[in-house]
């Protein structure tokens, strides 16, 4: 019997191996992710090892702390995106309603999702000015238009 370990367990959460379809054959494609996560996932066991033995981490708490910021970076990029959409795309923006489908948001949470902070973080990215904006900034009180 093999020997579970926390390492091991979390980089399997972490890195899962993809697992065939029954009946599906194994095309080039499919053996390449395979063999990727695999790597992955002994990179991470020794990448959470390292971070045990030199006292820094535990590989669960780590793990946690990870995905969580992976998680508020992924939704700061859908208020980036759906501003975008909303105030840099001519001659009309996108709809609120394409733009919630995609985010798997409600029509009203699309549109009050991004900020005047995010509009203006678009705009250093992209180099594209806004349409103009009728809103007032809640950040500083006063309109912007």
């Amino acid at each position: 019997m093999t020997r579970r370990d926390i390492f091991t367990d979390v980089a399997a959460i972490l890195y899962p191996i993809p697992q065939p379809d029954p009946g599906e054959e194994h095309d080039d494609g499919f053996l390449a992710a395979r063999d990727e996560a695999a790597e992955d996932q002994e990179r991470a066991v020794e990448n959470l090892r390292a971070a045990w033995d030199g006292g820094d981490q535990d590989p669960l708490i780590g793990a946690l702390a990870g995905a969580r910021r992976a998680k508020e970076e992924a939704e700061q990029r859908i208020r980036e995106l759906i501003a975008y959409g909303r105030e840099f795309v001519q001659p009309r923006p996108y709809t609120l309603g394409d733009l919630a489908a995609a985010a798997g948001m409600s029509i009203s949470g699309t549109r009050t999702a991004y900020s005047h902070r995010d509009v203006a973080q678009v705009a250093d990215a992209t180099g594209a000015k806004p349409r103009e904006w009728r809103a007032s900034d809640p950040e500083d009180g006063q309109a912007t238009a």
